[in-house]
């Protein structure tokens, strides 16, 4: 497996053509001097389809939504990862899409599983999984050994995203990476998901993004190969996660903290594993 750190970010929801390819070019530019050591996928949902009130955004839907995912990878040359949230839609994505995105909620669906795995392995693709806010992360291990059926631990990523604690609120096990690493795959960590007071303003999804920094730092400490972040150039007006996505202004420095802690952090268990 690569050594590089995954990244996986970009808008929540493909609010329109216009603004995520205007998105994937600055972030192609912000990541070209870590190139070294990140390997970058560039991230966009085409439909948000847990939304917690029925009058929120969701997105272009799956046909357009590809068509403009593709419009920015052959642009900016750049990979992708977005999230399927039925089973007959994991071959549709597998032609345009390098890692194929099982949502939190959905992760012990055998059939998500199993179609997600089969479509990636197809293609030689990803299958990237969030753990349920409901699940410990002993529990995944059930997760990956339906994906190994049909993939290689290489082509599995588990991510943690936070565990429900009460109502309206997310804590982030950070004992959960190396848990989950144990598995024999990579784990990442979700940055903007993770920072959620699910249903906190009650007809949309309150959110902690203050604490983006210190739990980033926190879980590349404790061994995540990468992460995931939203990211917006005005989050307050976005169109999802306006509480916990980046300001894409943000996302460079963000970046000058991060991959040199992971570097640091790669050779230190490195060295305790000799």
């Amino acid at each position: 497996m690569s050594k590089k750190l995954e990244v996986y970010a970009g808008p929540c929801v493909i609010e329109d053509e216009s603004l995520t390819l205007s998105i994937a070019n600055t972030l192609r530019e912000v990541l070209k001097p870590f190139e070294k050591d990140v390997d970058f996928y560039f991230k966009a949902s085409f439909d948000k389809a847990n939304r917690t009130s029925i009058h929120s955004f969701r997105g272009p839907g799956l046909e357009e939504g590809l068509r403009i995912l593709e419009k920015a990878k052959n642009e900016f040359d750049l990979k992708l990862v977005t999230d399927f949230h039925h089973p007959d839609q994991a071959n549709s994505l597998k032609d345009v899409v390098d890692v194929l995105q099982i949502p939190a909620f959905l992760c012990r669906q055998t059939d998500m599983i199993i179609e997600g795995a089969k479509s990636a392995k197809a293609k030689n693709r990803t299958l990237n999984i969030k753990k349920g806010q409901f699940l410990s992360p002993e529990e995944t291990e059930n997760i990956v050994t339906k994906a190994k059926n049909f993939l290689t631990n290489d082509k599995i990523r588990l991510t943690e995203r936070g565990s429900s604690f009460g109502y309206n609120n997310l804590i982030v096990d950070m004992g959960s990476f190396m848990i989950m690493k144990s598995f024999g795959v990579k784990t990442l960590f979700d940055a903007t998901h993770s920072l959620q007071r699910p249903g906190g303003n009650k007809t949309f999804t309150a959110g902690k993004r203050e604490q983006m920094m210190v739990l980033s730092k926190a879980a590349i400490s404790a061994g995540a190969d990468g992460l995931f972040f939203e990211t917006h150039p005005d989050p307050q007006n976005a169109k999802s996660d306006p509480a916990t996505c980046m300001d894409l202004k943000h996302v460079k420095k963000y970046l000058e903290t991060i991959v040199p802690l992971y570097i640091i952090n790669l050779n230190l268990l490195e060295s305790l594993d000799e």
